[in-house]
C-alpha cells in the first residue's frame, strides 16, 4: 500500500511544473495531510529531491530533460508495465538499496509462489554471483535485478527464455543506445569485445516442466568496472552520459516481452545467431565434464554450440564457460 501511495505521490508532482499543495493531494489520494508529509520524508530520504514550502510539494530535478535515476518500488506504476505480459496484472516490483544477491531474494519469492514476471532489483549486492561461481562486482550505478519467469515450457526448452533475454537485451543496447551489442554464447552481452552484462538462469522444474526459471541479470550501467576489469565496459562510458536505469529496464522488459509474444518459428535462434560474437570464433569450453576445444560453427534449436575441432569432427556443448578470442562479429 506504501508503494502504491507514494507512487500515486511522484504521479502527482511529475503532472505539475509547481508547487503541488498537501490538501491537493490529501484530496486526490484519500488520506491525511499528515500521511503525505511521511510519505514524502521516506521518499526524500530515498533521494527524490522533493522541496516542502509554505504552499506545498516540489518535485526538483534540476535542469530541464533531466531524468532521475533511482530504482525504488514505487518508481513503476501499473501503467507502464499495461501493455506487457511481464510483470503482468500481478506484477511486483522489490527493491533493496543493499541485498546480499537478488537470485536469492527471488527464489525465496518464487518458492512462495510469485507470480510471472515479479521483478527484484538492488541498488548494490554483497555478494553479486556470476557464471561459474564467480563474483559480479555489483557497485552503486549498475543495474542490477532478477527477473522471475513462469513459461510454460518443458525444462529442455529453457534455453529459448534465456537466448530470448539476451536478444532483448542486445537489441535494447542497439536500438536505444545506439551500441554494437552482441551476444557471447551462451548469454553474455558484449560492446567491442567487451562484457557489458551477464546473465545467469535458476531453474526449477516438476516432471518436465518448467516450475520457475529466475533470470538473474547485472548490466554496467552508470558504474565503471574498467578499473579492476579492463575486459569490461558500461553504457555510460560509450555513450557518453550518464543513463537512467529505470528508462533502461522498461525499455529491455518490453523486447523480452515482444519475444515472449512470438511463435516458435526459428526466428529467436536466427536472431541470436544473428547477433553473436562466438560463432565463427576459436573457443575453450570449461564445463564439470572437461573441456572442448575448436572453432565454433553454429548454435542448434536447443540452443546447443556446434564446436569443430582440428579433426573436423563437430560436438554439440550444451553448457559451459566459453573461453575465446572473441572477435567484435560479422
Amino acid at each position: 500500500m506504501n508503494h502504491e501511495i507514494r507512487g500515486r505521490i511522484l504521479a502527482l508532482l511529475r503532472e505539475q511544473t509547481g508547487t503541488v499543495s498537501g490538501e491537493k493531494m490529501s484530496r486526490a489520494l484519500g488520506v491525511s495531510r499528515v500521511s503525505i508529509w511521511k510519505h514524502i520524508a521516506r521518499m526524500r530520504e530515498a533521494g527524490y529531491p522533493i522541496e516542502a514550502g509554505p504552499r506545498g510539494y516540489r518535485l526538483d530535478v534540476g535542469e530541464p530533460g533531466l531524468e532521475l535515476d533511482i530504482l525504488s518500488a514505487w518508481e513503476f506504476t501499473p501503467s507502464e508495465f499495461k501493455s506487457l505480459e511481464i510483470p503482468g496484472p500481478g506484477y511486483k516490483v522489490h527493491y533493496f538499496e543493499e541485498i546480499d544477491t537478488t537470485m536469492e531474494e527471488a527464489r525465496l519469492l518464487a518458492e512462495k509462489g510469485c507470480p510471472d514476471g515479479t521483478l527484484v532489483i538492488a541498488g548494490r549486492q554483497r555478494r553479486g554471483r556470476g557464471r561459474g561461481q564467480r563474483t559480479w562486482i555489483s557497485e552503486e550505478g549498475g543495474l542490477y535485478f532478477t527477473l522471475v519467469l513462469r513459461p510454460d515450457l518443458p525444462l529442455m526448452q529453457a534455453h529459448r527464455a534465456l537466448f530470448g533475454a539476451s536478444v532483448a537485451l542486445a537489441e535494447t543496447l542497439r536500438k536505444h543506445y545506439g551500441l554494437e551489442a552482441r551476444i557471447k554464447w551462451p548469454n553474455d552481452v558484449l560492446v567491442g569485445g567487451k562484457k557489458i552484462a551477464g546473465m545467469l538462469a535458476d531453474i526449477q522444474s516438476r516432471s518436465d516442466m518448467i516450475r520457475y526459471l529466475n533470470l538473474g541479470i547485472g548490466i554496467n550501467v552508470n558504474n565503471d568496472p574498467g578499473d579492476l576489469f579492463p575486459e569490461s565496459c558500461s553504457v555510460s562510458g560509450l555513450t557518453g552520459r550518464r543513463v537512467p536505469r529505470k528508462g533502461l529496464l522498461l525499455s529491455f522488459l518490453r523486447e523480452l516481452d515482444d519475444w515472449r509474444r512470438r511463435p516458435e518459428d526459428g526466428s529467436l535462434i536466427r536472431a541470436w545467431k544473428s547477433l553473436s560474437a562466438t560463432i565463427g570464433c576459436p573457443v575453450r569450453i570449461v564445463s564439470p565434464g572437461g573441456q572442448v576445444t575448436g572453432t565454433a560453427v553454429d548454435v542448434d534449436e536447443t540452443g546447443a554450440l556446434i564446436v569443430e575441432g582440428l579433426d573436423g569432427g563437430r560436438k554439440r556443448v550444451f553448457y559451459g564457460d566459453c573461453h575465446d578470442r572473441i572477435g567484435p562479429g560479422p
